[in-house]
């Protein structure tokens, strides 16, 4: 597919905006230029803040399911596409605020969880199906996010948050209406885009260092487990009734 986002800077302020429809869900090609997107804009002098946001229905919907489900094997690509998207956000030199409405779902999640600063619009649902879907991962990243047991809920219910429940749980910092989403992001990226950028650099590698366990390590752990669950018959049955549009039979 082509790039799924368009990138701009001004002032200081990069802005990666999602743009694949139908849902901003991306295979493995589109999550691999994600991170390298990413990293470049961490590596650019001229940034300082960066912003992900995204137009359409909703933020980001995950994965591709019809790539995987038409090739199990492509699993691994996407993996490491996933990995080195939310890597590139929790690691990237610069402060990343992470912008979303609508449906957060899947990768979506980990955007959000790897993010420093999350800001959500009043329509924002946040959901990870991934037992439905025949998958494991993001757990690490909700659980940056939400206290354990929320976590364990909304794993093995499937059962999402609106954006005020996120908010209450400490994940968000602002809830808005719609139409002033990105307005909002661009005023806290304003405040970061002024500091001294060694500061706030350094400042963002010492939190990184004193969070509870290793992110990076932590989804690493989880991904085997999606790697054990593709090589199930239960994960392919997942996946074809949701390209099929039709109930599992496990």
């Amino acid at each position: 597919m082509s790039q799924p986002f368009s990138t701009r800077i001004d002032s200081g302020i990069a802005e990666v905006i999602f743009n694949h429809p139908p849902v901003n869900a991306f295979n493995s090609a589109g999550w691999l230029a994600i991170a390298a997107e990413l990293n470049a804009l961490g590596e650019n002098p001229d940034v300082r803040a960066i912003i992900i946001a995204a137009e359409g229905r909703g933020f980001c919907a995950g994965v591709d399911i019809k790539e995987l489900a038409a090739n199990s094997a492509m699993i691994t690509k996407v993996n490491k596409g996933n990995y080195d998207t939310f890597k590139a956000i929790h690691r990237n030199p610069k402060p990343v605020i992470v912008a979303v409405h609508g449906f957060v779902l899947g990768g979506g999640i980990g955007i959000s969880g790897a993010a420093d600063v999350l800001v959500a619009s009043e329509c924002a649902t946040f959901a990870v199906p991934e037992v439905d879907r025949g998958a494991m991962g993001g757990g690490a990243h909700l659980q940056r996010m939400f206290p354990v047991q929320k976590v364990r809920y909304m794993y093995f219910t499937g059962e999402p948050i609106d954006a005020q429940e996120a908010y209450r749980l400490g994940a968000v910092e602002k809830v808005v209406p719609r139409d002033q989403l990105l307005d909002t992001a661009r005023d806290i990226a304003r405040k970061m885009a002024a500091k001294s950028p060694r500061m706030v650099q350094l400042a963002k590698e010492a939190l990184n260092g004193i969070e509870d366990g290793n992110l990076e390590d932590k989804y690493r752990w989880e991904q085997g487990f999606t790697q054990e669950a593709y090589a199930d018959p239960d994960s392919q049955e997942a996946k074809d009734a949701f390209v099929e549009k039709r109930d599992a039979k496990f």
